[in-house]
Protein backbone atom coordinates (compact mmCIF):
# COMPACT_ATOMS: atom_id res chain seq x y z
CA UNK A 1 0.00 0.00 0.00
CA UNK A 2 1.38 3.05 -1.23
CA UNK A 3 1.29 5.94 1.91
CA UNK A 4 -0.61 6.30 4.85
CA UNK A 5 -3.62 4.70 4.93
CA UNK A 6 -6.96 6.70 6.77
CA UNK A 7 -9.18 4.90 8.82
CA UNK A 8 -11.58 4.75 5.63
CA UNK A 9 -8.75 3.34 3.56
CA UNK A 10 -7.79 0.55 6.33
CA UNK A 11 -11.32 -0.40 6.35
CA UNK A 12 -11.52 -0.52 2.92
CA UNK A 13 -8.34 -2.32 2.23
CA UNK A 14 -10.01 -5.25 5.24
CA UNK A 15 -12.90 -5.68 2.75
CA UNK A 16 -10.99 -6.26 -0.17
CA UNK A 17 -9.30 -8.78 1.88
CA UNK A 18 -12.11 -10.99 3.61
CA UNK A 19 -14.02 -10.77 0.75
CA UNK A 20 -11.06 -12.07 -1.80
CA UNK A 21 -10.37 -14.66 0.91
CA UNK A 22 -14.07 -15.71 0.27
CA UNK A 23 -12.86 -15.68 -3.59
CA UNK A 24 -9.72 -18.10 -2.75
CA UNK A 25 -11.04 -20.16 -0.58
CA UNK A 26 -13.92 -20.70 -3.53
CA UNK A 27 -11.10 -21.21 -6.38
CA UNK A 28 -8.17 -22.30 -5.28
CA UNK A 29 -5.44 -19.56 -5.84
CA UNK A 30 -4.83 -20.16 -9.61
CA UNK A 31 -7.99 -19.64 -11.41
CA UNK A 32 -8.22 -16.26 -9.37
CA UNK A 33 -7.67 -13.36 -11.38
CA UNK A 34 -8.23 -9.36 -10.16
CA UNK A 35 -11.74 -9.34 -12.56
CA UNK A 36 -13.07 -11.83 -10.15
CA UNK A 37 -11.83 -10.09 -6.73
CA UNK A 38 -13.52 -7.13 -7.94
CA UNK A 39 -16.42 -8.31 -9.36
CA UNK A 40 -16.97 -10.08 -5.89
CA UNK A 41 -16.12 -6.84 -3.93
CA UNK A 42 -18.06 -4.62 -6.40
CA UNK A 43 -15.41 -1.98 -6.56
CA UNK A 44 -14.27 -0.72 -9.71
CA UNK A 45 -10.85 -2.14 -11.02
CA UNK A 46 -8.80 1.33 -10.31
CA UNK A 47 -10.15 1.14 -6.87
CA UNK A 48 -8.73 -2.33 -6.42
CA UNK A 49 -5.43 -1.06 -8.04
CA UNK A 50 -5.35 1.56 -5.60
CA UNK A 51 -4.68 -0.98 -3.16
CA UNK A 52 -3.22 -4.21 -4.73
CA UNK A 53 -0.81 -4.75 -7.86
CA UNK A 54 -2.12 -8.58 -8.40
CA UNK A 55 -3.35 -11.42 -6.78
CA UNK A 56 -0.20 -12.67 -5.42
CA UNK A 57 -0.15 -9.18 -3.43
CA UNK A 58 -3.70 -9.79 -2.36
CA UNK A 59 -3.18 -13.92 -1.30
CA UNK A 60 -0.07 -12.88 0.82
CA UNK A 61 -1.71 -10.23 2.88
CA UNK A 62 -4.93 -13.01 3.38
CA UNK A 63 -2.36 -15.19 4.06
CA UNK A 64 -0.93 -12.64 6.88
CA UNK A 65 -4.41 -11.70 7.89
CA UNK A 66 -5.06 -14.99 8.61
CA UNK A 67 -2.10 -15.80 10.73
CA UNK A 68 -2.67 -12.42 12.78
CA UNK A 69 -6.07 -13.92 13.82
CA UNK A 70 -5.12 -17.34 14.68
CA UNK A 71 -2.52 -15.95 16.59
CA UNK A 72 -4.69 -14.09 18.49
CA UNK A 73 -7.22 -16.75 18.85
CA UNK A 74 -4.62 -18.78 20.64
CA UNK A 75 -2.98 -16.13 22.70
CA UNK A 76 -6.52 -15.38 24.12
CA UNK A 77 -7.09 -18.64 25.20
CA UNK A 78 -3.81 -19.00 26.95
CA UNK A 79 -3.99 -18.51 31.12
CA UNK A 80 -1.47 -16.80 33.14
CA UNK A 81 -0.97 -19.81 35.01
CA UNK A 82 -0.80 -21.94 31.42
CA UNK A 83 1.98 -25.04 31.96
CA UNK A 84 4.18 -25.83 28.85
CA UNK A 85 1.88 -28.83 28.50
CA UNK A 86 -0.89 -26.89 28.79
CA UNK A 87 -0.14 -24.85 25.69
CA UNK A 88 1.02 -27.63 23.58
CA UNK A 89 -2.23 -29.23 24.27
CA UNK A 90 -3.92 -26.35 23.38
CA UNK A 91 -1.85 -25.47 20.40
CA UNK A 92 -3.17 -28.98 18.75
CA UNK A 93 -6.45 -28.79 19.25
CA UNK A 94 -6.09 -25.37 17.53
CA UNK A 95 -4.43 -27.66 14.98
CA UNK A 96 -6.95 -30.36 14.74
CA UNK A 97 -10.22 -27.81 14.38
CA UNK A 98 -8.29 -26.32 11.36
CA UNK A 99 -7.69 -30.26 10.16
CA UNK A 100 -11.14 -31.25 10.10
CA UNK A 101 -12.58 -27.82 8.64
CA UNK A 102 -14.07 -29.17 5.49
CA UNK A 103 -15.27 -25.99 4.33
CA UNK A 104 -13.95 -22.44 4.30
CA UNK A 105 -10.41 -23.51 4.45
CA UNK A 106 -7.23 -22.15 2.31
CA UNK A 107 -5.13 -24.96 2.20
CA UNK A 108 -5.80 -25.68 -1.63
CA UNK A 109 -5.07 -22.01 -2.27
CA UNK A 110 -1.68 -22.12 -0.52
CA UNK A 111 -0.42 -24.73 -2.06
CA UNK A 112 -1.65 -23.70 -5.58
CA UNK A 113 0.19 -20.50 -4.68
CA UNK A 114 3.48 -22.28 -3.37
CA UNK A 115 4.10 -24.16 -6.61
CA UNK A 116 2.86 -21.23 -8.70
CA UNK A 117 5.36 -18.57 -7.31
CA UNK A 118 7.69 -19.85 -4.39
CA UNK A 119 8.27 -23.40 -5.75
CA UNK A 120 12.28 -23.05 -6.15
CA UNK A 121 12.77 -19.28 -4.15
CA UNK A 122 15.21 -19.25 -1.13
CA UNK A 123 13.13 -17.13 0.85
CA UNK A 124 9.49 -18.47 0.87
CA UNK A 125 6.66 -17.86 2.54
CA UNK A 126 5.90 -21.38 3.39
CA UNK A 127 9.22 -22.59 4.27
CA UNK A 128 9.25 -18.95 6.71
CA UNK A 129 5.93 -20.32 8.57
CA UNK A 130 7.39 -23.58 8.83
CA UNK A 131 10.56 -22.77 10.56
CA UNK A 132 8.97 -20.26 12.59
CA UNK A 133 6.08 -22.55 14.24
CA UNK A 134 9.43 -25.29 14.35
CA UNK A 135 10.71 -22.63 16.33
CA UNK A 136 8.14 -21.66 18.43
CA UNK A 137 7.35 -25.42 19.54
CA UNK A 138 11.10 -26.41 19.97
CA UNK A 139 11.06 -23.73 22.58
CA UNK A 140 8.14 -24.69 24.71
CA UNK A 141 9.12 -28.04 24.97
CA UNK A 142 12.39 -26.73 26.27
CA UNK A 143 10.45 -24.37 28.70
CA UNK A 144 8.84 -28.23 29.10
CA UNK A 145 11.43 -30.03 30.02
CA UNK A 146 13.39 -27.49 32.25
CA UNK A 147 9.97 -27.67 34.45
CA UNK A 148 9.85 -31.37 34.21
CA UNK A 149 6.96 -31.51 32.53
CA UNK A 150 8.02 -32.76 29.55
CA UNK A 151 11.07 -35.32 28.46
CA UNK A 152 12.71 -35.11 25.31
CA UNK A 153 16.55 -35.13 24.22
CA UNK A 154 16.27 -33.83 20.77
CA UNK A 155 13.94 -30.42 21.10
CA UNK A 156 14.52 -29.06 17.90
CA UNK A 157 14.51 -32.27 16.13
CA UNK A 158 10.94 -33.23 17.94
CA UNK A 159 9.77 -29.81 17.03
CA UNK A 160 10.15 -30.37 13.60
CA UNK A 161 8.51 -34.03 13.31
CA UNK A 162 5.49 -32.46 15.07
CA UNK A 163 5.50 -29.45 12.18
CA UNK A 164 5.82 -32.60 9.60
CA UNK A 165 3.30 -34.62 11.14
CA UNK A 166 0.54 -32.02 10.75
CA UNK A 167 1.60 -30.51 7.23
CA UNK A 168 0.86 -34.45 6.58
CA UNK A 169 -1.98 -34.47 8.18
CA UNK A 170 -3.07 -31.43 6.40
CA UNK A 171 -2.10 -32.85 2.65
CA UNK A 172 -4.41 -36.32 3.68
CA UNK A 173 -7.07 -34.08 5.21
CA UNK A 174 -7.16 -32.29 1.44
CA UNK A 175 -6.71 -35.54 -0.76
CA UNK A 176 -7.54 -38.34 0.92
CA UNK A 177 -9.48 -37.03 3.82
CA UNK A 178 -8.76 -38.03 7.43
CA UNK A 179 -11.08 -38.37 10.73
CA UNK A 180 -11.19 -36.96 14.13
CA UNK A 181 -10.08 -40.43 15.28
CA UNK A 182 -6.90 -40.05 12.89
CA UNK A 183 -5.89 -36.52 14.41
CA UNK A 184 -6.72 -37.77 18.18
CA UNK A 185 -4.20 -40.73 17.25
CA UNK A 186 -1.28 -38.31 15.88
CA UNK A 187 -2.09 -35.66 18.91
CA UNK A 188 -1.30 -38.58 21.18
CA UNK A 189 1.40 -39.72 19.86
CA UNK A 190 3.14 -36.38 19.50
CA UNK A 191 1.98 -36.14 23.49
CA UNK A 192 3.34 -39.61 24.62
CA UNK A 193 6.77 -39.46 22.65
CA UNK A 194 7.31 -36.19 25.16
CA UNK A 195 6.09 -38.34 28.44
CA UNK A 196 2.78 -36.67 28.48
CA UNK A 197 0.01 -38.80 29.64
CA UNK A 198 -3.14 -36.67 28.31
Amino acid sequence: MRGKMGEKSVQKKRYILETARKVFVEKGFKRVTMKDIVEACEISRGGLYLYFDNTSQIFLEVLRMESEETDDVFSDNITEDATAADILILFLKEQKKELLRKKDTLTQAVYEFYFENQLGKKDNVLRRQFDSAVKIIEKLIETGVDNGEFYCEDCEGTARNIMFVLEGLKICAQTIGITAETVDREILYILRSLGVEA
